[in-house]
């Protein structure tokens, strides 16, 4: 069964662009822009990695990842992040966003093992 990723952003651009890029590599992809649509989908399914954008303000970052952690405890949280940004506690796992799309796939795999 395909690893399933809640990816989410409010960049609609980078965040069709992960998709493209992430069921490229084999992972079902469920997008949601911005905070409202991501805890409707939080609340909707079972996801084993969600994605947090680097678009996202801190304040809804961390907002985010105790809803998502609430509603699937088992769920992995990655945080993209704007260069200088510190990591985000409530992740699992963190990465600059200006690492590239190879960083994020490498990262993905390595936390869907």
């Amino acid at each position: 069964m395909r690893k399933r990723i809640l990816s989410i952003s409010y960049d609609v651009p980078l965040l069709h662009t992960r998709e493209i890029l992430l069921e490229s590599e084999g992972f079902k992809v469920i997008s949601a822009v911005g905070f409202d649509q991501a805890v409707v989908e939080v609340e909707r399914g079972r996801y084993d990695l969600a994605i947090i954008g680097h678009s996202i303000p801190l304040t809804d970052k961390k907002t985010l990842a105790k809803k998502i952690k609430g509603c699937v405890p088992s769920v992995r949280i990655l945080s993209l992040r704007r260069h200088g940004d510190k990591p985000l506690p409530e992740a699992d796992y963190s990465i600059e966003a200006a690492e590239g799309p190879s960083a994020l796939v490498a990262t993905v795999i390595e936390l869907l093992q």
